[in-house]
């Protein structure tokens, strides 16, 4: 049966003007909201590894389970293919750090990227901008070639550490160094070659949306393995009228999502993992940042959504705008 699980990236104050939640109160906010798990992002100020001792960690795994909410995976933001060496082993760091996290809240899956972008803030809020901007300038000082072999480099890396907890590892595919769709994500997973090692696959980083495609990966990657995935909140919203409303993705090609393909496909896998619902854009309105409360109604839209889909294998009445 597929779950789903809130991604810690949702609240943590930097798409929407507001203060992030903590880790605690992002557990309460799981509850309430009627997810079963929730997701974590190794990052400031919700829970960077360095920040959060064993003794915190094991209050953060007791207070999930007193309130009945799975801590399905630490999600880091790897970039193990930047031309800077301290890039590079600073993020081994950081991931073996968040192995071990993982292991002392009773995690047993940790997201990678081969080759995270970044993100920054300006005039207070959160972009993307700066970082893919940066990330094409370091590409000029490596050839594709060496990023990749950095990167199968960095995942075999942490593969082996993680397998010493017992820990899966998910590579995302998630650009650069691998590309949108599954193909090449698929292709550097086999040349890392470790058996713990599987893959986080979301159906929002495909460009190629026809039931053949979806069907076509899902396929493809079921032999290795898909662990984990996410769906985007930010193209869903309700109106007053509770219908949901669901907008095209611009940050990928202004394409819409075909979940029922996706969701129809691994369930036709047997696929028991988590779908985690990120709220990971920024939160606009008339090219204005808006408040918690509508990253909100974003959240709520999209898990109606769902878990209609889920349970009935049918997308609820929605206006495609």
């Amino acid at each position: 049966m597929i779950k789903i699980a809130l991604f810690t990236v949702s609240y943590c104050g930097f798409w929407y003007r507001g203060r992030a939640l903590s880790l605690l109160e992002q557990i309460e906010k799981a509850k309430q909201l009627g997810f079963g798990g929730l997701s974590i992002e190794t990052k400031r100020p919700v829970a960077l590894p360095c920040d959060l001792d064993s003794k915190t960690r094991k209050h953060v795994r007791e207070f999930a389970d007193s309130h009945d909410i799975r801590l399905v995976a630490v999600e880091t933001m790897s970039n193990f293919a930047s031309p800077i060496i301290e890039d590079r082993e600073s993020n081994l760091c950081m991931v073996q750090d968040s192995i071990r996290m993982a292991a002392d809240m009773g995690i047993d899956l940790v997201k990678v990227f081969a080759s995270w972008r970044g993100t920054s803030h300006y005039e207070g809020m959160g972009t993307y901008e700066l970082g893919r901007k940066l990330t094409k300038i370091k590409a000029l000082f490596a050839t594709k070639d060496q990023m990749w072999r950095w990167a199968v480099s960095g995942i075999k890396q942490a593969s082996k550490w993680a397998d010493d907890y017992g820990i899966t590892i998910a590579l995302q595919n998630h650009p650069p160094v691998v590309e949108y769709g599954y193909e090449v994500t698929l292709e550097m997973a086999k040349e890392v070659g470790m058996d713990n090692l599987k893959l986080c696959i979301d159906a929002p980083l495909f460009l190629n949306q026809s039931d053949e495609y979806i069907h076509e990966a899902v396929e493809a990657c079921k032999e290795i393995g898909i662990v984990h995935s996410h769906y985007g909140s930010p193209m869903f919203d309700e109106l007053p009228s509770g219908e949901i409303t669901y907008q095209r993705d611009e940050y990928i090609g202004s394409v819409y999502t075909n979940y029922p393909a996706f969701i129809k496909e691994l369930q036709r896998i047997g696929y028991n993992g988590y779908l985690a619902s990120e709220e990971c854009a920024p939160v606009l309105e008339n090219h204005e940042y808006q408040g918690m409360d509508v990253a909100e109604r974003h959240i709520k839209a999209a898990m109606k959504y769902m878990k209609h889909l889920i349970s009935t294998g049918r997308e609820p009445k929605i206006l495609r705008i």
